[in-house]
């Protein structure tokens, strides 16, 4: 037995996810795993780092920085109490921290996350792999999305082909072919849209299964302009974040018609489920058979619905069904990414990322000297 720990918030920005891994070379089960709602302030805070980066300052970006790797230590806590584990069982934690900005195919690629990690190791006494999306970057990838190899390892079978969903606030798509071959990219906003025009309209961090979209009518020309965006044209590899799909470019689709809010919600369910189909259906030239749905978005029963319509003939079942829960994966996925790197093992797919080449994915912050 050999355990380690998995962080990350996504670009949904609800909390930090954390999960105990237990990783044996016969393969991995999921032990605990629980979620840290940001303090609201904090919260506010990182939303508008991530869509106004040239208004936020650099003391600002430090301050971020150690706040969130602090929260990142209590979560950690939370995790180990929840577990009635020791620090001293586990072998290190897989941070990844929370993206702020996102620019891997500008004049000088880059990629920034928060949270430092040396709170974390000094605050928890374990040690922690970190930084995981910057090597692939200075290999020519675009440092996202990492989790198609972990979903691999987590959900491939020997001639099956499979696809993986996974809905954040950005959604993506892993395809599993049958020769064990890996292709993967982000399709465009997951819940990112959906979650802030609930928080606007309904005072809610989300709207919850879906039930307000699913009384909405889709309106065709937004959802028409929505779709001109040219991130949909681009072949993989690509990867995209909250910098791309502003919530100023929603304003300004949202420009051209006086819309009723609900029907806007229907219209933007509507475009997260066809951007994943049709990204998904390009990927795999056909309806790959069965489809496993993760993120927060698998609990969207709405956006579900739409999924199965534009999917025929697909199984669509939750990630659930083959051992971790939706809301758990890209968690699980930093456990096992420490595991990789501590293993001596690469932890991108040049396939997916485009990097020239496979490389370790991360750096060792220790807790304690050697």
């Amino acid at each position: 037995m050999t355990l380690y720990i998995g962080l990350i918030s996504g670009t949904s920005m609800d909390g930090v996810d954390a999960a105990l891994l237990d990783i044996t070379p016969d393969g991995m089960q999921l032990r605990t795993a629980l979620a840290r709602d940001w303090p609201p302030s904090l919260q506010r805070r990182l939303r508008h780092a991530a869509e106004h980066a040239d208004e936020t300052g650099l003391g600002e970006l430090g301050r971020l920085d150690i706040e969130v790797g602090a929260e990142f230590a209590l979560a950690t806590q939370d995790l180990l109490r929840a577990a009635r584990v020791d620090a001293s069982a586990i072998r290190a934690i897989g941070s990844h921290g929370q993206t702020l900005l996102h620019e891997p195919r500008g004049s000088e690629p880059f990629t920034l996350q928060v949270g430092d990690p040396n709170i974390i190791a000094e605050r928890c006494n374990i040690d922690v792999v970190a930084d995981f999306r910057r090597r692939d970057v200075a290999a020519g990838g675009e440092g996202a999305p990492l989790m198609p190899a972990f979903h691999a390892a987590a959900f491939a079978a020997p001639g099956e082909v499979r696809a993986v969903v996974n809905i954040g606030g950005i959604a993506n798509v892993t395809l599993l072919q049958a020769d064990g071959s890996v292709l993967g990219f982000d399709t465009g906003p997951g819940n990112c849209w959906l979650d802030s025009w609930s928080r606007r309209h309904l005072s809610q961090p989300h709207d919850a299964g879906g039930r307000w979209a699913a009384g909405g009518r889709v309106h065709d020309g937004l959802l028409s302009r929505l779709l001109q965006h040219p991130y949909y044209e681009r072949r993989p590899p690509k990867s995209t974040g909250r910098e791309t799909f502003t919530d100023a470019l929603l304003e300004e689709a949202l420009a051209a018609d006086v819309i009723a809010p609900q029907d806007v919600q229907a219209t933007l369910s509507e475009l997260t489920a066809r951007t994943i189909a049709s990204g998904l259906i390009a990927a795999a030239a056909q309806t790959p058979r069965q489809v496993l749905i993760c993120g927060g978005g698998a609990f969207n029963t709405d956006l579900m619905a739409r999924l199965e319509r534009l999917l025929p003939g697909a199984r669509l079942a939750t990630t659930a069904s083959y051992g971790i829960a939706p809301e758990h994966v890209e968690a699980s996925g930093f456990a096992w990414l420490a595991h990789r790197y501590l293993s001596g093992q690469a932890g991108n797919l040049p396939s997916v990322t485009g990097a020239s080449h496979p490389v370790p994915l991360g750096a060792l912050y220790r807790a304690r000297l050697a």
